[in-house]
């Protein structure tokens, strides 16, 4: 299905469309803030989850009194 698609003519159609979008001011812009967020999702990515508190390490825990 995409097997043409990243074709050099294929490309240069792509930059061409973009550029009349977009204009040549802002493509330099989107570029940066497409940039950013790849890091951005790149390292939220690699970021370890904190591991889960078990109940006797819980400081949050208060035990039932009893009467």
């Amino acid at each position: 299905m995409f097997e043409g698609l990243f074709q050099p003519m294929h490309l240069l159609v792509i930059v061409a469309l973009a550029l009349l979008i977009f204009g040549p001011k802002k493509l330099p812009e989107l570029g940066k803030g497409l940039g950013e967020g790849i890091r951005g999702f790149k390292s939220a990515i690699k970021l370890d989850p904190e591991p889960a508190s078990d109940a006797k390490h819980d400081t949050h825990h208060i035990p039932a009194q009893r009467h």
